[in-house]
């Protein structure tokens, strides 16, 4: 078994309308491309685009997110919040519970473990 894997350039995924009761403004609608799973690990990786809203967001797993292109403003619950655009990372930790709000159509790099 090798060690290491190329991921596909891109895999077909549609967008689908955030649900109704999370949305704090705006229509957003996202699409999530799953480019490779280790469930054993319970490790994910890939893209995610979201078009310009605000809705309501609880965490129950780690995320580490780069930014590629666009804006958003992700707030937790107790005020900490975070700014980001191209070229910004941070990390998302199991717990968190508030608002993800993308200002500007945006696409990121993802990386998920789940408990």
């Amino acid at each position: 078994m090798s060690l290491i894997t190329k991921l596909p350039a891109k895999v077909e995924a549609a967008w689908e309308p955030v649900a109704p009761e999370k949305i704090v403004s705006g229509q957003p609608q996202t699409r999530t491309q799953v480019l490779y799973e280790n469930a054993a690990e319970h490790l994910y990786t890939g893209e995610w685009e979201a078009t310009p809203g605000k809705w309501r967001l609880a965490y129950t797993e780690w995320e580490y997110i780069h930014v590629i292109s666009g804006r958003c403003i992700v707030t937790d619950k107790d005020g900490t919040v975070i700014e980001a655009g191209p070229g910004d990372a941070f990390v998302i930790e199991p717990g968190f519970d508030g608002t993800w709000e993308v200002l500007e159509t945006m696409h990121k790099h993802w990386v998920i473990r789940e408990p």
